[in-house]
């Protein structure tokens, strides 16, 4: 396995994190929605608020990765049959709304928590506040966390169902880039 790109797929490193960001950012999605099965105070609806701030740092340190990998591994393999400039266009703007979210999310989240005056934990380790405490600016921050959190399901379902619309409609090979192994060009 190469892990640059080439003409027909992305290289396999590009493939690995984007699909380890698929399953890490659907577990920082579960833990917060699962935390409403058990009561406020409890120690599960801690742990899982726990798991989503760790794991929501976690996408925070892979996206910075995956950026690095993406302007070192080559160019992107092209479309084919190429895609419409209008699809092209979208696709962009929703790669980038993406990112912003992936890098946007926890840091919103880690500012939320320094202005809560929480600690901000990392797998055994507590990171630095980034702020001063302020209860009313992590209030606010938290309702726009919350509100972008849901745009983001918009956002992974529109990639989702691109992804398959290219795939099963067009025909091309925009999903198969982004799997392993043999798969038609």
């Amino acid at each position: 396995m190469n892990w640059q790109n080439n003409s027909i797929r992305y290289g396999s490193l590009s493939i690995g994190l984007h699909w380890l960001m698929f399953v890490l950012i659907a577990a920082v999605y579960a833990c917060i929605e699962f935390r409403v099965l058990f009561p406020k105070g409890s120690d599960p609806r801690e742990a899982l608020k726990m798991w989503h701030f760790m794991l929501g740092l976690s996408v925070l340190l892979l996206t910075c990765l995956r950026l690095l990998v993406r302007f070192a591994s080559g160019p992107k393999p092209s479309i084919e049959p190429p895609a419409s400039r209008w699809q092209e266009w979208l696709a962009t703007a929703v790669h980038y709304a993406l990112y912003g979210l992936m890098l946007g999310m926890p840091l919103a989240g880690w500012l939320i928590l320094s202005w809560g005056g929480k600690p901000i934990p990392f797998f055994g380790l507590q990171l630095p506040a980034l702020v001063a405490e302020n209860k009313e600016l992590s209030k606010w921050l938290k309702e726009i966390h919350e509100t972008a959190g849901t745009v983001g399901y918009f956002l992974i379902g529109l990639h989702a169902v691109a992804a398959l619309f290219h795939h099963y409609v067009r025909r091309d090979n925009t999903l198969s880039r982004m799997l392993w192994g043999k798969h038609r060009s």
